[in-house]
């Protein structure tokens, strides 16, 4: 009897203990709603991969701005990114992004052919966080409206990272201090900007 008592007591102690388990990343379904909700300027906050190509980027961007618009199909957005790498500021605006409804993935299309698959991951409306699929690393991004974003959003995302295994070290950030002068309109094609 004792002995039942003292594990029934300490049973809510050690189920207090134990680590929480981790959400899935339940992606958003894309839909006539959902994809124009997109469109417009977004600001890269922070990343994570293991994957060798993209830590070599995610290493060497230190801001970057980017915008969908429409794009000549329906399930298709022009994308043009505004991006410091190395000190130098490059505007790129010859890359797509194909919406496929199908199985609600966004897929990055540049020069040189697809260059990522992602699923855009349930959160606030103003976030964009991305599980990059194509590769066979775990790969994590986070951008939103602003350049910055709250602690509460920013924990969320971090939670994501810790659940595919990412430690703080293995997160990179943008910063609004390297920030390239953003375009005013399309008449700005000089690939390199201040």
């Amino acid at each position: 009897m004792l002995a039942t008592l003292t594990l029934l007591l300490g049973l809510p102690l050690a189920l207090a203990t134990e680590p929480q388990s981790c959400a899935p990343l339940v992606p958003v379904t894309f839909n006539s709603t959902t994809v124009p909700q997109l469109l417009g300027q977004w600001f890269y906050i922070a990343g994570a991969s293991r994957y060798p190509p993209h830590l070599a980027e995610l290493r060497a961007v230190t801001f970057e701005a980017f915008s969908f618009s429409p794009g000549s199909h329906e399930d298709e957005l022009n994308i043009t990114e505004i991006i410091r790498m190395n000190e130098t500021c490059v505007v790129r605006n010859f890359s797509k992004i194909q919406v496929s409804q199908e199985n609600s993935t966004l897929v990055h299309v540049d020069d040189k052919g697809v260059a990522s698959t992602a699923r855009l991951i349930q959160s606030d409306k103003d976030l964009l966080i991305l599980n990059h699929i194509n590769i066979d690393s775990p790969n994590l991004s986070l951008s939103a409206r602003t350049p910055n974003v709250s602690k509460e959003h920013m924990e969320e995302f971090k939670a994501h990272l810790q659940c595919l295994g990412f430690t703080e070290q293995e997160v990179f950030y943008a910063s609004t201090e390297h920030a390239c002068p953003l375009p005013r309109g399309e008449d700005n094609a000089d690939p390199q900007l201040g």
